[in-house]
């Protein structure tokens, strides 16, 4: 019965008063604001790296780049980009001109892995994810299906 019994406490309770309703409120709506203007910022900074990588691809001569909008199906990242490449090699340097580019324009250090064997290099840039493939690795493993979205058709001759 002993553990029962109450012991005085040895130190003071620190006390704080409680905002009121009104200071809650009044605190509540800058932050909402600057919470927003914050997305928009990420928002606008997203748009401005897929447009350098989708570019790069582009000068690349990348064979059937396909854009992948994630924003409302992902927390991983607001894009995806996947592309192909004609060989080993080409594989290799488009990914290496993309992670120099990436670098040069300040969206810092991505990560990337399959660089060694470059028959599917993955690089995370934080808000968009590019998959470099050999066509015949590319169509194995069909990302474009898992995420809903058609691979491009080739017109044939």
């Amino acid at each position: 019965m002993r553990n029962c019994e109450r012991h005085p406490r040895e130190h003071p309770l620190n006390r704080i008063t409680a905002p009121s309703a009104h200071e809650v409120a009044a605190e509540a709506k800058p932050s909402t604001s600057a919470s927003e203007d914050e997305q928009d910022a990420s928002a606008r900074s997203s748009d401005v790296l897929e447009r350098l990588l989708l570019d790069r691809l582009d000068d690349e001569k990348a064979q059937d780049i396909v854009f992948i909008d994630l924003k409302d199906k992902s927390s991983v990242a607001d894009g995806m980009i996947v592309a192909s490449g004609r060989s080993h090699r080409h594989v290799g340097a488009m990914a290496d001109h993309l992670l120099r580019a990436l670098k040069d324009s300040g969206h810092g250090k991505a990560r990337v892995e399959g660089l060694p064997h470059c028959d599917w290099v993955l690089i995370d840039a934080g808000d968009v994810i590019v998959h470099l493939f050999r066509p015949e690795v590319r169509a194995f493993y069909n990302i474009e299906k898992i995420w809903s979205v058609e691979p491009p058709r080739r017109a044939v001759n």
